[in-house]
């Protein structure tokens, strides 16, 4: 048998795009010959798979799996969202969440765990799902979040299957309160972040690069209005204070309600309980937020097929 080369594998992953391990088991399985490498690995999907890789996948599932004190999200994106409503793929997405609960939201560590059922790997079990359903998809990230002692609650918004939707929440309790009363403020606040989008838990823990960006947008928008230099730093404190009711949860406005805070929601429930009740974090995955969609049209596709 042929020596297979690290620089063998190399070129032959450059020229297909296919994964490494993919690469050296179709060099293995022909002895070395590069081409009939390419041939193998075509005979497989897998290099049908690496081609659809420049497509952009921006739908797709959001999947949520807890258990207790613990919680783990995945965003799954594939093309189109029929793809979505395909049985294999809701259950391979349901699956990946299950798999990042155990590699405690590691993306990395997920992407290489092995893929129950498979001899592949999560990423492997995606490549092949990838040449079975023939659109792109990606493992686009993945969130883990622990309370102890306390509950990670879990909401999807208009769920596609249990578990599976566009929108996923996790929010984690901390608390010695019974866990029936946790579960209610549980989903009503993360319904809330659902709704509310907030980008940050506290005023402390908003991104001071975040701040500064709005307070130099406040200042020149104050020194814009003519207003006296005196009266301008007071405008932009108080803008301020509108942008933190706005974006940082415990400050938000229940919309539950419509007119208490989040942290009197909080505090209210304590009493309640009778035990201290506190968020300890929160995570929101909309599904393709932050993905860049390519636009273009049908006469653009056609022409772009031709010149191929």
């Amino acid at each position: 048998m042929a020596e297979i080369s690290p620089t063998l594998v190399k070129d032959l992953r450059e020229k297909t795009g296919v994964g490494m391990m993919d690469c050296k088991k179709a060099l293995i399985e022909t002895n070395g010959d590069i081409e009939a490498a390419v041939d193998w690995l075509r005979k497989k999907g897998l290099a049908a798979a690496a081609k659809k890789s420049g497509r952009v996948a921006a739908e797709g599932l959001v999947a949520v799996f807890c258990k207790g004190t613990q919680g783990a999200m995945v965003e799954v994106n594939a093309e189109t969202d029929f793809v979505a409503r395909n049985e294999h793929f809701q259950a391979f997405v349901k699956k990946v969440a299950e798999l990042s609960f155990e590699t405690k939201g590691n993306l990395d560590k997920l992407k290489k765990a092995p893929y129950p059922g498979s001899t592949n790997t999560v990423e492997g079990e995606l490549t092949h799902l990838v040449a079975t359903v023939g659109e792109n998809m990606s493992l686009r990230r993945t969130a883990y979040l622990e309370a102890s002692p306390g509950v990670v609650i879990p909401y999807i918004h208009n769920a596609a299957a249990p578990g599976l939707g566009r929108l996923g929440v996790l929010v984690a309790l901390e608390s010695t309160a019974p866990s029936d009363k946790l579960e209610t403020l549980g989903k009503q606040i993360a319904m809330h972040i659902a709704a509310s989008q907030p980008i940050a838990l506290t005023i402390d823990s908003v991104d001071s690069a975040e701040v500064e960006r709005e307070r130099a947008i406040f200042r020149d928008q104050a020194l814009a209005s003519g207003k006296p230099a005196e009266f301008v730093e007071k405008m932009v404190e108080g803008r301020l204070r509108k942008f933190y009711e706005e974006s940082v949860l415990e400050e938000q406005v229940f919309v539950i309600d419509g007119k208490t805070r989040v942290k009197d929601v909080v505090a209210n429930a304590s009493k309640e309980a009778g035990k201290p009740i506190k968020i300890a974090a929160f995570v929101r995955f909309g599904l393709g937020e932050g993905v860049e969609k390519k636009e273009s049209n049908f006469a653009e596709e056609v022409a772009a097929q031709l010149e191929k």
